[in-house]
């Protein structure tokens, strides 16, 4: 595929925002995928090791699932990925979990917000990447766990529900923040937003979307919103 001399694929809008999209979704993956293998070794007991390996299993393979699709369409899937980098490493330092515990509720809710923002995202894109992205969405409910490892945790131990809370509504800020910059500062998935007829009432509308679906992700975990 061609290149720009900015070293961004030299494509129309539309597809400049697919690229955008793949990228940053296959690194959100991948990224997903070492950060849970890393907290694996810090879970307490052999059978949540391994749910939380069945979990960054599943990230590693939706990431493999989007990369061979990107290099079907003749996107290479490090170049796609590059300038999201940078932003998506700030956010995870931004929210840095204390703990194994905080980590599963960031895994539950922060990455539901981003996976939220990409299937609203995936509406604007062409019927092919629509498919493979909502694949790569669907965790098939090995995240599910968290919630009773949630629920058991606050009926242990009462400080839990109150800082577990804090920290979800702090995901939900940082996780909207991040996502608002993905569609506004990569001028090409701006563009797929205007070009699909998406006026800022409606995308006021799809974030409310996001933090409803989030505030049904903490209510499942018997946490406040």
């Amino acid at each position: 595929m061609d290149q720009d001399p900015s070293g961004s694929p030299a494509v129309g809008t539309v597809d400049a925002a697919v690229v955008d999209l793949l990228g940053v979704l296959a690194y959100g993956e991948l990224t997903a995928f070492i950060r849970m293998a890393a907290d694996c070794d810090l879970a307490p007991t052999l059978s949540l090791k391994s749910q939380m390996g069945q979990l960054a299993t599943t990230d590693y393979l939706q990431y493999q699932q989007l990369a061979e699709h990107m290099r079907g369409r003749g996107i290479d899937p490090e170049a796609a990925m590059a300038p999201f980098v940078a932003p998506i490493a700030s956010f995870h330092e931004r929210t840095r979990p204390r703990g194994w515990l905080e980590g599963l509720v960031k895994a539950y809710v922060g990455d539901g917000i981003a996976k939220d923002f990409y299937r609203e995202m995936s509406g604007f894109v062409d019927e092919q990447t629509q498919a493979v992205m909502q694949s790569a969405l669907d965790d098939a409910g090995h995240a599910d766990f968290v919630v009773q490892i949630v629920r058991d945790s606050i009926r242990t131990d009462r400080t839990a529900a109150g800082r577990l809370a804090l920290w979800g509504r702090r995901l939900l800020g940082e996780a909207l923040s991040q996502a608002q910059a993905v569609a506004v500062e990569r001028d090409a998935m701006a563009a797929l937003l205007v070009g699909g007829g998406v006026d800022l009432g409606e995308v006021g509308q799809m974030f409310t979307r996001l933090t409803d679906n989030h505030q049904r992700r903490m209510t499942r975990m018997g946490l406040d919103s």
